[in-house]
């Protein structure tokens, strides 16, 4: 071995453990606490990707963390609705769920989508269990206030006791976006949405969402002009602004809303980059954007 060969060994070397060793306060932070993270997006159609978001969460969960999974699936579902002739149809970005397409939604994300993921974290050490919002009466549905769009849901109420029995027990919830009314009927409920909800009735320590972008950019094009950290009044203001935008709204309405119910703190970051949410949680600069309630540094 060279000389240059054993430099280039050593410096790596050294690199790993000063990350490890930045790591050790959050580890030391966050045992005991419960993280919601929401999957979605590129991280799920991209193999690699998704084995690296299925290792961050079991490497969370050796570690003493609580982590709580929520998945979408859009991309299989439209897989889905064009092997059976059904033409996808959204309008004001909700995807219009009539009876058919109900049913295969509820398919595709309960019974594919879930217990892939499921087996995945199995597969690398984990212990997952799977759910929707209808097993334990976890949450409870309403139709969403928009006319046209069929059987698309919002959350009316979460019971947390089927999760917090399995966190309790060592497992990792996975839950997918389907959920009931009180008279059985299945809704189809946006991931995000879902996963803020649970966070706030688990008092969570932070919400995560994997997206397809950095986070929230003061220019969309630019991803140098990242905002790594604001506060809830900092968030409106943008929104306001116009800043944020388009499907980056809604992202952000959902983690002020969590925030407001108690969550120390929520998260939008790119899901595309290789294990980024170990990069998030366990590192000092981050690589997205934390949004937080005053008072609260990391």
């Amino acid at each position: 071995m060279t000389t240059t060969q054993n430099e280039s060994i050593q410096a790596t070397g050294a690199m790993k453990a000063q990350i490890l060793s930045e790591a050790l306060p959050y580890i030391q932070q966050f045992t005991g606490k419960t993280i919601v993270v929401k999957y979605g997006g590129a991280a799920m159609k991209d193999s690699n990707l998704k084995d690296q978001v299925i290792r961050d969460i079991v490497f969370m969960s050796c570690v003493g963390i609580r982590p709580v999974l929520v998945h979408g699936g859009g991309p299989e579902i439209n897989t889905w609705l064009d092997k059976l002739g059904i033409e996808p149809q959204f309008k004001n970005g909700l995807r219009v769920t009539d009876a058919p397409t109900m049913d295969v939604v509820e398919m595709v994300l309960v019974g594919r989508v879930n217990k892939e993921i499921v087996s995945l974290i199995n597969q690398e050490g984990g212990s997952a269990v799977g759910l929707c919002g209808k097993d334990g009466h976890l949450i409870t549905a309403r139709p969403a206030d928009q006319e046209g769009i069929g059987f698309v849901g919002e959350v009316t109420s979460v019971d947390t006791r089927i999760l917090e029995a399995l966190v309790n027990a060592g497992h990792i919830p996975v839950v997918s976006s389907v959920a009931a009314d009180e008279t059985g009927q299945a809704y189809n409920i946006n991931a995000d949405t879902v996963a803020g909800e649970i966070a706030a009735a688990l008092g969570a320590e932070k919400l995560i969402l994997l997206t397809d972008t950095a986070g929230i950019l003061r220019d969309y094009k630019d991803r140098s002009t990242l905002i790594p950290r604001l506060d809830i009044s900092e968030a409106r203001k943008l929104i306001d602004e116009g800043v944020v935008s388009g499907g980056m709204i809604p992202k952000v309405n959902c983690c002020v809303r969590s925030l407001a119910q108690g969550v120390r703190a929520a998260h939008i970051l790119d899901g595309r980059m290789p294990h980024s949410l170990l990069l998030e949680t366990f590192t000092d600069s981050g690589i997205g954007s934390m949004i937080v309630a005053s008072g609260f540094t990391k």
